[in-house]
C-alpha cells in the first residue's frame, strides 16, 4: 500500500499509474512530458534509445518500478531487446551499443550523481562520439526527468504489479501510443 489512500485499487494501478490518477491535474504534464522525451518524433535519437536512458537512470536509483517498466519499454523497441538491456544496466561500457549511447549514458549517469557531475570532458567525450548537442540536451532532459519520476513513485511508497508480464502489456501500449493515451 503506497504511504497515502489513493483512492482506488492498488493492484491495478501500481507505480505511477496509481499517482497520476489520484492527481489529474499533475498527471496531464508529466504524461506530456514523458511523451515529448520519449516516445514522440526526435531527429536522432529512437524511442528505444531514449527509453533506455530512462531505464538506465532508473536502474540506478535503484527505482524498481521505473526500472522494470521502461526497460521493458526500451526492449520491446531495440533491435536488441532484453537482453541489451540487461547488458546497459550491468556496465554500459561492456553492453553492444554505439559508442555514441555509451558516452550518453555516461551522461545520463553523471546527472543521476548530481548536476553538476556532468563536465567538459564528458560533453567532449559524446561530441567526439559523435552525439549533437540536442542528443545531450535530450539526454541530461531524460535523465534528470527520471531522477524526478522515481522520487515521485518511491517518495509515495507505490506497490509493485503482482504479474511482472504487467510491464511487457504496458510497454506494446506505450509503443503504439506514446503516454498522453496511456495516463
Amino acid at each position: 500500500m503506497a504511504h497515502i489512500s489513493l483512492g482506488l485499487d492498488e493492484t491495478h494501478f501500481p507505480g505511477i499509474t496509481g499517482l497520476l490518477r489520484y492527481r489529474q491535474e499533475t498527471a496531464a504534464p508529466l504524461n506530456s512530458l514523458a511523451d515529448v522525451l520519449l516516445h514522440a518524433p526526435h531527429p536522432t535519437l529512437s524511442p528505444g534509445e531514449r527509453e533506455l536512458i530512462a531505464a538506465y537512470v532508473s536502474g540506478l536509483n535503484e527505482c524498481t518500478f521505473c526500472s522494470s517498466s521502461h526497460s521493458a519499454f526500451a526492449a520491446a523497441q531495440l533491435d536488441g531487446g532484453m537482453p541489451l538491456v540487461r547488458q546497459v544496466h550491468i556496465g554500459p561500457e561492456t553492453a553492444q551499443v554505439s559508442a555514441k549511447m555509451r558516452a550518453l549514458l555516461g551522461i545520463a549517469a553523471a546527472v543521476q550523481r548530481g548536476g553538476r557531475e556532468v563536465t567538459a570532458e564528458l560533453v567532449g567525450a559524446a561530441r567526439a562520439a559523435g552525439a549533437t548537442d540536442l542528443e545531450i540536451h535530450d539526454t541530461v532532459l531524460i535523465a534528470a526527468a527520471f531522477c524526478m519520476f522515481n522520487r515521485y513513485v518511491d517518495g509515495l511508497g507505490t506497490r509493485l504489479p503482482l504479474d511482472p508480464v504487467a510491464y511487457e502489456e504496458a510497454a506494446q501500449r506505450v509503443k503504439q501510443s506514446g503516454y498522453v493515451s496511456t495516463a
